[in-house]
Protein backbone atom coordinates (compact mmCIF):
# COMPACT_ATOMS: atom_id res chain seq x y z
CA UNK A 1 0.00 0.00 0.00
CA UNK A 2 0.99 3.13 -0.89
CA UNK A 3 2.93 4.68 2.29
CA UNK A 4 0.42 7.94 1.71
CA UNK A 5 -2.41 6.01 1.88
CA UNK A 6 -1.60 4.30 5.09
CA UNK A 7 -1.83 8.11 6.94
CA UNK A 8 -5.09 7.74 6.59
CA UNK A 9 -7.64 7.70 9.89
CA UNK A 10 -9.14 4.20 10.11
CA UNK A 11 -6.38 2.60 8.49
CA UNK A 12 -5.47 -0.95 10.54
CA UNK A 13 -2.32 -2.85 9.49
CA UNK A 14 -1.79 -6.63 11.87
CA UNK A 15 1.65 -6.72 10.25
CA UNK A 16 3.91 -3.44 8.37
CA UNK A 17 5.15 -5.08 5.54
CA UNK A 18 8.18 -3.24 3.78
CA UNK A 19 9.54 -3.48 0.02
CA UNK A 20 13.15 -4.11 0.61
CA UNK A 21 15.83 -2.71 3.09
CA UNK A 22 15.73 1.08 1.83
CA UNK A 23 11.67 1.08 2.22
CA UNK A 24 12.38 0.23 5.98
CA UNK A 25 15.34 2.37 6.50
CA UNK A 26 13.76 5.63 5.80
CA UNK A 27 10.14 6.57 4.60
CA UNK A 28 8.54 9.80 2.76
CA UNK A 29 5.24 11.18 2.89
CA UNK A 30 3.49 13.96 1.92
CA UNK A 31 4.16 16.86 4.64
CA UNK A 32 0.39 18.03 3.29
CA UNK A 33 -1.43 15.14 4.74
CA UNK A 34 0.70 15.83 8.47
CA UNK A 35 -0.11 19.24 8.53
CA UNK A 36 -3.72 17.95 7.48
CA UNK A 37 -3.80 15.68 10.48
CA UNK A 38 -0.98 16.85 13.12
CA UNK A 39 -0.14 20.40 12.07
CA UNK A 40 1.41 20.99 15.92
CA UNK A 41 3.42 18.03 15.50
CA UNK A 42 4.61 19.79 12.05
CA UNK A 43 5.52 22.79 13.98
CA UNK A 44 7.23 20.68 16.69
CA UNK A 45 9.37 18.81 14.06
CA UNK A 46 10.49 22.34 12.41
CA UNK A 47 11.48 23.90 15.41
CA UNK A 48 13.44 20.94 16.22
CA UNK A 49 14.82 20.70 12.42
CA UNK A 50 16.00 24.65 13.08
CA UNK A 51 17.29 24.22 16.09
CA UNK A 52 19.41 20.89 14.73
CA UNK A 53 20.70 23.67 11.82
CA UNK A 54 21.10 26.19 14.46
CA UNK A 55 23.47 24.38 16.68
CA UNK A 56 25.51 23.38 13.74
CA UNK A 57 26.27 26.48 12.18
CA UNK A 58 27.18 27.71 16.15
CA UNK A 59 29.57 24.50 16.47
CA UNK A 60 31.05 25.42 13.04
CA UNK A 61 31.34 28.92 13.16
CA UNK A 62 32.83 28.74 17.06
CA UNK A 63 35.21 25.69 15.99
CA UNK A 64 37.75 23.96 18.00
CA UNK A 65 35.85 21.43 20.05
CA UNK A 66 32.25 22.53 19.85
CA UNK A 67 32.03 20.49 16.71
CA UNK A 68 32.72 17.50 18.16
CA UNK A 69 30.14 18.18 20.88
CA UNK A 70 27.95 18.25 18.19
CA UNK A 71 28.31 15.16 16.39
CA UNK A 72 28.75 13.35 19.76
CA UNK A 73 25.44 14.68 20.95
CA UNK A 74 24.06 13.25 17.34
CA UNK A 75 25.54 9.90 17.65
CA UNK A 76 24.17 9.66 21.36
CA UNK A 77 20.80 10.55 20.65
CA UNK A 78 21.03 7.90 17.61
CA UNK A 79 22.25 4.86 19.72
CA UNK A 80 19.77 5.83 23.16
CA UNK A 81 17.02 5.74 20.32
CA UNK A 82 17.56 2.58 18.25
CA UNK A 83 18.57 0.41 21.33
CA UNK A 84 15.04 1.71 23.06
CA UNK A 85 13.59 0.08 19.78
CA UNK A 86 15.18 -2.76 19.42
CA UNK A 87 15.64 -4.04 23.00
CA UNK A 88 12.47 -5.21 24.51
CA UNK A 89 12.23 -4.11 28.09
CA UNK A 90 13.08 -0.18 26.94
CA UNK A 91 10.75 -0.61 23.60
CA UNK A 92 7.76 1.23 25.59
CA UNK A 93 6.79 4.74 23.02
CA UNK A 94 6.16 4.93 19.56
CA UNK A 95 6.14 8.80 18.11
CA UNK A 96 3.60 9.48 15.62
CA UNK A 97 4.67 9.64 11.63
CA UNK A 98 6.18 12.47 9.93
CA UNK A 99 7.41 13.36 6.34
CA UNK A 100 10.69 11.53 6.99
CA UNK A 101 11.00 8.47 9.31
CA UNK A 102 13.69 6.01 9.63
CA UNK A 103 14.05 2.65 10.99
CA UNK A 104 10.65 0.46 10.13
CA UNK A 105 8.83 3.92 10.61
CA UNK A 106 9.92 4.24 14.48
CA UNK A 107 12.67 6.99 14.46
CA UNK A 108 11.05 10.50 12.87
CA UNK A 109 14.07 12.80 11.05
CA UNK A 110 13.45 15.58 13.99
CA UNK A 111 13.81 13.53 17.40
CA UNK A 112 17.73 12.97 15.33
CA UNK A 113 18.20 16.97 15.83
CA UNK A 114 16.73 16.99 19.22
CA UNK A 115 19.50 15.66 20.79
CA UNK A 116 21.59 18.19 19.73
CA UNK A 117 18.92 20.97 20.76
CA UNK A 118 18.95 19.81 23.98
CA UNK A 119 22.66 18.38 25.00
CA UNK A 120 24.48 21.19 22.76
CA UNK A 121 22.59 24.14 23.54
CA UNK A 122 22.88 23.13 27.47
CA UNK A 123 26.23 22.04 27.35
CA UNK A 124 27.75 25.35 25.63
CA UNK A 125 25.60 27.30 28.17
CA UNK A 126 26.40 25.45 30.94
CA UNK A 127 30.35 25.80 29.69
CA UNK A 128 29.90 29.57 30.76
CA UNK A 129 29.93 28.72 34.47
CA UNK A 130 33.44 27.20 34.29
CA UNK A 131 32.56 24.81 36.63
CA UNK A 132 34.61 22.04 38.74
CA UNK A 133 34.98 18.75 35.91
CA UNK A 134 32.79 17.08 38.86
CA UNK A 135 30.01 19.02 38.80
CA UNK A 136 29.76 19.98 35.40
CA UNK A 137 27.40 16.98 33.66
CA UNK A 138 24.62 17.58 36.57
CA UNK A 139 24.27 21.66 35.46
CA UNK A 140 23.69 20.02 32.06
CA UNK A 141 21.71 17.64 33.19
CA UNK A 142 19.23 19.84 34.84
CA UNK A 143 19.43 22.46 32.01
CA UNK A 144 18.31 19.50 29.18
CA UNK A 145 15.40 18.53 31.47
CA UNK A 146 14.74 22.52 31.78
CA UNK A 147 14.22 22.51 28.28
CA UNK A 148 12.42 19.16 27.89
CA UNK A 149 9.68 19.98 30.27
CA UNK A 150 7.67 22.13 27.92
CA UNK A 151 8.34 19.69 24.97
CA UNK A 152 6.83 16.38 26.79
CA UNK A 153 3.90 18.08 28.67
CA UNK A 154 2.82 19.23 25.25
CA UNK A 155 3.60 16.69 23.14
CA UNK A 156 2.33 13.68 24.51
CA UNK A 157 -1.17 16.00 25.25
CA UNK A 158 -1.01 16.71 21.20
CA UNK A 159 -0.51 12.67 20.67
CA UNK A 160 3.53 13.79 19.19
CA UNK A 161 4.00 10.15 20.63
CA UNK A 162 2.64 7.58 22.81
CA UNK A 163 3.53 5.35 25.73
CA UNK A 164 3.33 1.69 26.27
CA UNK A 165 -0.03 1.37 28.83
CA UNK A 166 1.02 -0.78 31.73
CA UNK A 167 5.21 -0.62 31.56
CA UNK A 168 5.68 -0.12 35.22
CA UNK A 169 8.56 1.88 34.93
CA UNK A 170 6.56 4.55 32.82
CA UNK A 171 3.19 4.18 35.28
CA UNK A 172 3.75 7.39 37.53
CA UNK A 173 3.10 10.52 35.42
CA UNK A 174 3.01 14.05 35.17
CA UNK A 175 0.66 15.75 32.78
CA UNK A 176 0.92 12.16 31.17
CA UNK A 177 4.62 12.13 31.07
CA UNK A 178 6.51 9.71 32.98
CA UNK A 179 8.44 10.96 35.72
CA UNK A 180 11.37 8.49 34.71
CA UNK A 181 10.98 10.20 31.39
CA UNK A 182 12.89 13.57 32.79
CA UNK A 183 15.05 11.35 35.13
CA UNK A 184 16.49 9.78 31.94
CA UNK A 185 17.03 12.80 30.40
CA UNK A 186 19.14 14.10 33.34
CA UNK A 187 20.81 11.14 34.18
CA UNK A 188 21.89 10.39 30.05
CA UNK A 189 22.65 14.03 29.39
CA UNK A 190 25.39 14.06 32.55
CA UNK A 191 26.41 10.91 31.41
CA UNK A 192 27.41 11.88 27.98
CA UNK A 193 28.70 15.22 29.10
CA UNK A 194 31.13 13.27 31.75
CA UNK A 195 32.62 10.51 29.27
CA UNK A 196 32.93 13.56 26.50
CA UNK A 197 35.06 15.55 28.47
CA UNK A 198 36.58 12.93 30.39
CA UNK A 199 37.83 10.97 27.20
CA UNK A 200 39.05 14.08 25.64
CA UNK A 201 41.19 14.78 28.45
CA UNK A 202 42.19 11.49 28.96
CA UNK A 203 43.13 10.57 25.20
CA UNK A 204 43.59 13.24 23.33
CA UNK A 205 46.47 15.79 23.89
CA UNK A 206 44.83 19.63 23.85
CA UNK A 207 46.24 22.96 24.94
CA UNK A 208 42.43 23.21 26.28
CA UNK A 209 39.38 21.55 27.18
CA UNK A 210 37.73 23.71 24.41
CA UNK A 211 40.18 23.40 22.20
CA UNK A 212 40.82 20.92 19.01
CA UNK A 213 43.92 18.18 19.60
CA UNK A 214 46.17 17.59 16.71
CA UNK A 215 44.61 13.79 15.95
CA UNK A 216 41.93 13.70 14.12
CA UNK A 217 41.36 10.03 14.78
CA UNK A 218 41.60 10.24 18.23
CA UNK A 219 38.66 13.18 18.38
CA UNK A 220 36.63 10.98 16.28
CA UNK A 221 37.01 7.75 18.53
CA UNK A 222 36.64 9.47 21.85
CA UNK A 223 33.06 11.30 20.71
CA UNK A 224 31.82 7.80 19.49
CA UNK A 225 32.85 6.38 22.76
CA UNK A 226 31.29 9.00 24.63
CA UNK A 227 28.21 8.42 22.57
CA UNK A 228 28.21 4.75 23.31
CA UNK A 229 29.20 5.32 26.71
CA UNK A 230 26.32 8.21 27.65
CA UNK A 231 23.57 5.98 27.71
CA UNK A 232 25.42 2.97 29.92
CA UNK A 233 26.35 5.35 32.33
CA UNK A 234 23.32 6.77 32.25
CA UNK A 235 21.45 3.89 32.24
CA UNK A 236 23.64 2.48 35.81
CA UNK A 237 22.29 5.66 37.50
CA UNK A 238 19.03 4.20 37.29
CA UNK A 239 20.72 1.28 40.11
CA UNK A 240 21.38 3.35 42.88
CA UNK A 241 18.32 5.30 43.46
CA UNK A 242 15.16 4.48 41.15
CA UNK A 243 15.20 0.85 41.08
CA UNK A 244 15.62 -0.17 44.74
CA UNK A 245 12.61 2.56 46.06
CA UNK A 246 10.59 2.15 42.96
CA UNK A 247 10.67 -1.71 41.74
CA UNK A 248 11.21 -2.85 45.72
CA UNK A 249 9.72 -0.38 48.20
CA UNK A 250 6.59 1.19 45.53
CA UNK A 251 8.24 4.75 46.12
CA UNK A 252 6.38 6.92 43.36
CA UNK A 253 8.21 7.98 40.59
CA UNK A 254 8.24 11.51 41.15
CA UNK A 255 10.05 11.12 44.53
CA UNK A 256 12.52 9.14 42.50
CA UNK A 257 13.45 11.94 40.43
CA UNK A 258 13.01 14.93 42.64
CA UNK A 259 15.78 12.72 44.47
CA UNK A 260 17.93 12.69 41.63
CA UNK A 261 17.23 16.38 40.73
CA UNK A 262 18.14 17.68 44.61
CA UNK A 263 21.77 15.65 43.91
CA UNK A 264 22.03 17.23 40.91
CA UNK A 265 21.37 20.47 41.78
CA UNK A 266 23.55 20.23 44.55
CA UNK A 267 26.45 19.38 43.36
CA UNK A 268 25.91 21.99 39.99
CA UNK A 269 25.32 24.21 43.00
CA UNK A 270 28.44 23.59 44.99
CA UNK A 271 30.85 23.49 41.77
CA UNK A 272 29.24 26.92 40.65
CA UNK A 273 30.01 28.49 44.21
CA UNK A 274 34.14 27.63 44.02
CA UNK A 275 36.05 30.52 44.12
CA UNK A 276 37.33 31.90 40.34
CA UNK A 277 39.36 35.04 39.51
CA UNK A 278 37.18 38.03 37.76
CA UNK A 279 36.57 38.21 34.13
CA UNK A 280 35.17 40.32 32.05
CA UNK A 281 31.88 38.81 30.17
CA UNK A 282 32.56 38.28 26.10
CA UNK A 283 29.45 37.76 23.94
CA UNK A 284 30.31 36.42 20.72
CA UNK A 285 27.65 36.61 18.17
CA UNK A 286 26.51 33.32 17.51
CA UNK A 287 25.60 33.08 21.30
CA UNK A 288 22.45 34.72 20.01
CA UNK A 289 22.28 32.22 17.07
CA UNK A 290 21.49 29.73 20.25
CA UNK A 291 19.09 32.09 22.35
CA UNK A 292 16.93 32.52 19.19
CA UNK A 293 16.56 28.31 19.03
CA UNK A 294 15.53 28.74 22.98
CA UNK A 295 13.23 31.54 22.14
CA UNK A 296 11.63 29.53 18.96
CA UNK A 297 11.62 26.81 21.24
CA UNK A 298 9.60 28.09 24.55
CA UNK A 299 7.48 29.86 22.39
CA UNK A 300 5.88 27.47 20.14
CA UNK A 301 5.56 25.25 23.38
CA UNK A 302 3.62 27.85 25.30
CA UNK A 303 1.75 28.82 21.68
CA UNK A 304 0.49 24.89 21.30
CA UNK A 305 -1.58 24.72 24.44
CA UNK A 306 -3.14 28.73 24.24
CA UNK A 307 -4.21 28.36 20.30
CA UNK A 308 -4.71 24.64 19.43
CA UNK A 309 -6.84 22.10 20.43
CA UNK A 310 -5.88 18.57 20.89
CA UNK A 311 -8.97 16.61 20.33
CA UNK A 312 -7.88 17.68 16.75
CA UNK A 313 -4.89 15.87 16.68
CA UNK A 314 -5.34 12.58 14.87
CA UNK A 315 -2.22 10.22 14.96
CA UNK A 316 -2.26 7.21 12.65
CA UNK A 317 0.98 4.90 12.77
CA UNK A 318 2.41 2.31 14.38
CA UNK A 319 1.90 1.67 17.95
CA UNK A 320 1.32 -0.47 21.17
CA UNK A 321 -0.23 -3.58 19.04
CA UNK A 322 -4.20 -4.23 20.60
CA UNK A 323 -4.58 -7.67 21.32
CA UNK A 324 -5.62 -9.93 24.80
CA UNK A 325 -5.91 -7.91 28.09
CA UNK A 326 -5.08 -11.18 30.13
CA UNK A 327 -1.50 -11.87 28.18
CA UNK A 328 1.63 -10.45 30.27
CA UNK A 329 5.33 -10.89 29.69
CA UNK A 330 8.33 -10.29 31.83
CA UNK A 331 10.03 -7.06 32.13
CA UNK A 332 13.56 -7.51 33.09
CA UNK A 333 15.28 -4.02 35.15
CA UNK A 334 19.14 -3.47 35.42
CA UNK A 335 19.08 -4.50 39.14
CA UNK A 336 18.36 -8.35 38.42
CA UNK A 337 14.55 -7.68 39.40
CA UNK A 338 11.78 -9.06 36.87
CA UNK A 339 8.42 -7.13 36.49
CA UNK A 340 4.87 -7.47 34.38
CA UNK A 341 3.18 -5.75 32.11
CA UNK A 342 0.89 -6.27 29.89
CA UNK A 343 2.11 -7.70 25.99
CA UNK A 344 -0.46 -5.75 24.71
CA UNK A 345 -2.65 -2.85 24.79
CA UNK A 346 -6.08 -3.47 26.64
CA UNK A 347 -9.14 -2.05 24.04
CA UNK A 348 -11.53 -2.31 27.05
CA UNK A 349 -9.02 -1.24 29.93
CA UNK A 350 -6.29 1.16 29.53
CA UNK A 351 -5.66 4.25 31.35
CA UNK A 352 -4.58 6.74 28.84
CA UNK A 353 -6.45 9.88 28.82
CA UNK A 354 -4.69 11.57 25.96
CA UNK A 355 -6.46 9.68 23.07
CA UNK A 356 -9.03 7.85 22.24
CA UNK A 357 -11.07 6.61 19.26
CA UNK A 358 -13.88 9.09 19.43
CA UNK A 359 -13.06 10.78 15.85
CA UNK A 360 -13.37 6.90 14.16
CA UNK A 361 -16.61 5.27 13.45
CA UNK A 362 -15.14 2.46 15.78
CA UNK A 363 -12.40 1.38 17.71
CA UNK A 364 -9.58 -0.62 15.93
CA UNK A 365 -9.69 -4.02 15.85
CA UNK A 366 -7.82 -6.49 18.26
CA UNK A 367 -4.17 -7.65 16.36
CA UNK A 368 -3.87 -4.12 14.72
CA UNK A 369 -0.57 -2.35 15.42
CA UNK A 370 -0.96 0.53 13.06
CA UNK A 371 -4.02 2.29 13.60
CA UNK A 372 -5.33 5.80 14.50
CA UNK A 373 -5.84 7.70 17.38
CA UNK A 374 -7.35 10.59 18.52
CA UNK A 375 -6.35 13.73 20.96
CA UNK A 376 -8.60 14.32 23.79
CA UNK A 377 -9.44 18.07 25.39
CA UNK A 378 -7.81 19.75 27.75
CA UNK A 379 -9.62 18.93 31.08
CA UNK A 380 -8.27 22.30 32.18
CA UNK A 381 -6.08 24.32 29.59
CA UNK A 382 -5.28 27.24 31.97
CA UNK A 383 -3.88 24.71 33.99
CA UNK A 384 -1.29 24.04 30.88
CA UNK A 385 -0.80 27.43 29.80
CA UNK A 386 -0.09 28.25 33.64
CA UNK A 387 2.42 25.67 34.11
CA UNK A 388 4.19 26.41 30.47
CA UNK A 389 4.23 29.56 31.56
CA UNK A 390 5.85 29.28 34.61
CA UNK A 391 8.70 27.04 32.84
CA UNK A 392 9.34 29.40 30.12
CA UNK A 393 9.69 32.18 32.84
CA UNK A 394 12.16 30.14 34.66
CA UNK A 395 14.29 28.85 31.43
CA UNK A 396 14.78 32.82 30.41
CA UNK A 397 16.04 33.17 33.95
CA UNK A 398 18.34 30.31 33.89
CA UNK A 399 19.60 30.59 30.36
CA UNK A 400 19.99 34.27 30.65
CA UNK A 401 22.11 34.20 33.75
CA UNK A 402 24.18 31.18 31.77
CA UNK A 403 24.83 33.33 28.56
CA UNK A 404 24.80 36.89 29.92
CA UNK A 405 26.29 36.74 33.53
CA UNK A 406 28.66 33.99 33.85
CA UNK A 407 32.35 33.87 32.64
CA UNK A 408 31.14 34.33 28.58
CA UNK A 409 32.09 32.60 25.38
CA UNK A 410 35.74 33.20 26.28
CA UNK A 411 35.24 29.92 28.04
CA UNK A 412 35.96 28.15 24.89
CA UNK A 413 39.05 30.22 23.81
CA UNK A 414 40.79 29.16 27.35
CA UNK A 415 43.82 26.88 27.85
CA UNK A 416 44.39 24.49 30.47
CA UNK A 417 45.28 26.27 33.48
CA UNK A 418 48.28 23.63 34.65
CA UNK A 419 49.41 23.69 30.43
CA UNK A 420 49.47 27.46 30.66
CA UNK A 421 51.47 27.79 34.03
CA UNK A 422 53.93 25.24 32.20
CA UNK A 423 54.65 27.09 28.97
CA UNK A 424 55.09 30.26 31.06
CA UNK A 425 57.63 28.53 33.40
CA UNK A 426 59.34 27.53 30.41
CA UNK A 427 59.76 30.86 28.63
CA UNK A 428 61.01 32.02 31.97
CA UNK A 429 63.51 29.33 32.44
CA UNK A 430 65.04 29.61 28.85
CA UNK A 431 64.67 33.43 28.97
CA UNK A 432 66.98 33.31 32.54
CA UNK A 433 69.61 30.83 30.29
Amino acid sequence: MNANNLLQPGTELNELKFDGFLDWFVCLTDPKIHWKYEPTYVLSQASFILGGIITLIHALIRGKRLPWLWIGAILHGMFVEILSYVAPDVNNFWHSQTPIIFFGRRFPLHIILLYACFIYSSAVAVAKLRLPKWSEPFAVGLAVVLIDIPFDIVSVKFVHWFWHDTDPNIADRHYFVPWNSYYFHATFAASFCFWFHFLKQKFCVSEGKWIQGNSFLMELITTILAAILGPIGGALLFVPIYDPLHNTYKIHSEVTFFIVFTIFLVLAWMGDRSPKSASKIKTHWTTFLLVSYLIIHYTLFWIIPVFFNPENEISTGIKEQIGPCDEFEPLQTLSGKVLQKRKYLCASDYDEKYFDWSCLPKQPKSGSLWYTSCGTPFENRAEYITIISLICFLAFAVFYQLHFNSWGDEVFSLEDNKKAEDEKKAKSTKKNK
